[in-house]
C-alpha cells in the first residue's frame, strides 16, 4: 500500500526503515522519502511506527 503519493513510498518501505533503526518520523522521511514532502502522511507514519514498535515490545514480554 502507498503511504506517501509524493515520493511513492509504500508500506514496506516505511517498515523497512524502521527494521533498520528508525523510531521517527523524520527519520523514516530520512530513510525512505515518506512524509518528507507535503507532509500528510506523517499522520500514518507515525502510527505504522507506533504498532511497529508496540507489536515489538509485545513480542519482547
Amino acid at each position: 500500500m502507498y503511504v506517501c503519493l509524493c515520493t511513492g513510498a509504500t508500506s514496506h518501505c516505511v517498515a523497512a526503515a524502521i527494521a533498520n533503526g528508525a523510531c521517527t518520523s523524520k527519520q523514516v522521511a530520512a530513510a525512505c522519502g515518506a512524509g518528507s514532502d507535503c507532509g500528510r502522511c506523517r499522520v500514518t507514519v507515525r502510527a505504522i511506527i507506533e504498532s511497529t514498535l508496540t507489536a515489538e515490545c509485545a513480542v519482547a514480554s
